[in-house]
């Protein structure tokens, strides 16, 4: 029989779960990781009565977002979208190894995300806890997203960033860029990723607690312990 057992631990755990997996999904697929120097139209783009001012194109790992520079009764817009078509037009060899790694460890945190919904319903398979198999997944997907947001620096001296970063940019030196905050919430989403680890370990003592096998020895279905 399920018995749905819900706990603030155990509720904690898979929001942030869920939180963590989509905040490094969509920092993943932005283009704001590096922020360029700005840019100002040139002689080839007239100065028009109430045309924007300098723009800072930004550059992701597979992403970027530039000005277009706008023709006769066409405004000047920003457009974002891949400048890379296929995995090996990516700018940077660092960058393609970023992206693996990103990619594997998002996919690990979008289906513990996924199973964590679940837990209130079903708390075990094969006789193993499913918060602590999950936490021990939830580890291993933070040293993939460690591993990504370590190489991805080494990157930055690539054709790619120097156009958009200028001559001085090199590896780990991200030359007159400055970082955007797709990167930081990569960062503060790694770190969520290993809390929600450790976390797993609260919610499983939660949901086995002396308390829970009381009120489930009295026929109860629905359990809520808040």
């Amino acid at each position: 029989m399920c018995h749905v057992i819900v706990t603030c631990r155990s509720m904690l755990w898979t929001l942030l779960s869920i939180v963590v997996a989509f905040a490094e999904l969509i920092a993943f697929m932005s283009a704001d990781w590096l922020i360029g120097k700005a840019k100002t139209p040139g002689s080839a783009e007239p100065a028009e009565q109430g045309s924007p001012g300098p723009h800072h194109p930004t550059l992701g790992i597979y992403a970027r977002c530039i000005r277009n520079p706008g023709v006769q009764h066409v405004p000047r817009e920003t457009l974002c979208g891949p400048y890379a078509e296929s995995f090996g037009e990516i700018a940077s060899g660092f960058w393609q190894a970023t992206a693996i790694f990103l990619a594997t460890g998002i996919f690990i945190l979008c289906m513990v995300a996924l199973v964590s919904v679940f837990t209130m319903c079903v708390q075990s398979i094969m006789k193993k806890s499913i918060f602590n198999v999950c936490g021990l997944l939830q580890g291993i997907a933070g040293l993939f997203l460690i591993l990504g947001l370590i190489l991805y620096p080494a990157g930055w001296g690539c054709q790619k960033a120097i156009s958009y970063c200028g001559h001085y940019a090199s590896a780990y030196k991200p030359g007159d860029c400055s970082l955007g905050w797709a990167f930081y919430t990569a960062i503060g989403g790694t770190v969520l990723t290993f809390i929600c680890a450790v976390f797993s370990a609260q919610a499983e003592i939660a949901t086995s607690s002396d308390k829970v096998q009381e009120e489930i020895e009295e026929g109860k279905n629905l359990i809520c312990l808040l």
